[in-house]
């Protein structure tokens, strides 16, 4: 690939250790990312995109600590995740409150900074049911993103819930092709899949490698039916990093993974140059009008 690889879906920082009551899931290694990530710069990488937001640790200076030391552009995001990791303020103010206060970290600034958010992200719904709170973020990401045309990516459990997400978007005239649906590779689903692109929204294989959930040679599989079926303009790609134990030299398969083990088997399955330039390259760069 000539072209410059782009990671969909990345935490720099994220602290879910406290809900978690597990000190893995605060990521805050910044030496070791910044080694990973120069690695990524001399394979390709130019840009990835950061999904922690309000409640689940976000650093801006340390973000762009990272991508001084890198040379990686890296888009931050703003929105809250979902139950049980939302802040207070998420229970105290209208959904309207919530919409300004991302409108304006688009605007703006995020926590005070000059740096503005380029992503509504990463809103998430549980299990099996869209709790009350996670519609309330749902609504408030739609209307930001009118307000704006910001991108919007939604964390699904599992994989579950994409057409009910949809629908909530729907409701507010969302544009679904700047919506992408994370973890839908977690579904298992084939059909499923192909019911959310119908509905024009991008969806993301962004959990490669993460075996003890669906092995990859799955992933394979489907991908390479979808790009038979001509989705690979809706589909992206990541690893989503989120603990220590996952960095390389903590034992972990590290963020090259997705480049140096997951690539080939995609050459291996004859999916053409023309479909992984989309789904690592060429579909973010619409998404988000990056040249």
């Amino acid at each position: 690939m000539e072209k410059e690889i782009i990671y969909a879906h990345e935490h720099i920082t994220i602290d879910l250790s406290g809900v978690k009551k597990d000190k893995d899931c605060f990521l805050n290694n910044k030496n070791q990312t910044i080694e990973e990530f120069k690695d990524l710069k001399s394979r390709g990488v130019s840009t990835i995109i950061d999904v922690t937001n309000r409640g689940m640790g976000r650093n801006t200076e340390y973000v762009l600590e990272v991508m001084s030391e890198t040379g990686l552009n890296i888009l931050q995001a703003t929105g809250y995740y979902k139950e049980p990791f939302l802040p207070e303020e998420v229970y105290r103010i209208s959904e309207k409150e919530m919409a300004k206060i991302l409108i304006d970290e688009i605007l703006y600034g995020i926590d005070g900074t000059s740096t503005k958010a380029e992503v509504i992200g990463e809103v998430g719904t549980s299990l099996n049911k869209v709790e009350e709170m996670e519609l309330k973020v749902f609504e408030a990401a739609s209307r930001a993103h009118i307000e704006t045309g910001k991108p919007i990516i939604t964390h699904t459990t599992l994989g579950k819930l994409g057409l009910e997400q949809i629908e909530i978007f729907n409701k507010f005239n969302v544009d679904l092709s700047k919506v992408t649906l994370s973890h839908i590779d977690l579904s298992g689903d084939l059909e499923y899949m192909i019911r959310l692109l119908d509905t024009g929204v991008n969806i993301a294989f962004d959990t490669i490698g993460k075996n003890n959930y669906q092995p990859d040679e799955d992933r394979v599989n489907w991908l390479k039916e979808l790009c038979n079926r001509g989705y690979s303009n809706q589909i992206v790609l990541s690893m989503d990093i989120t603990r220590k134990s996952h960095f390389r030299d903590n034992g972990g398969l590290g963020y090259s993974y997705l480049i140096d083990s997951f690539l080939p088997r995609l050459y291996e399955k004859e999916i053409s140059n023309k479909h992984i330039e989309n789904m690592l390259v060429n579909n973010i760069k619409n998404i988000y009008n990056l040249k």
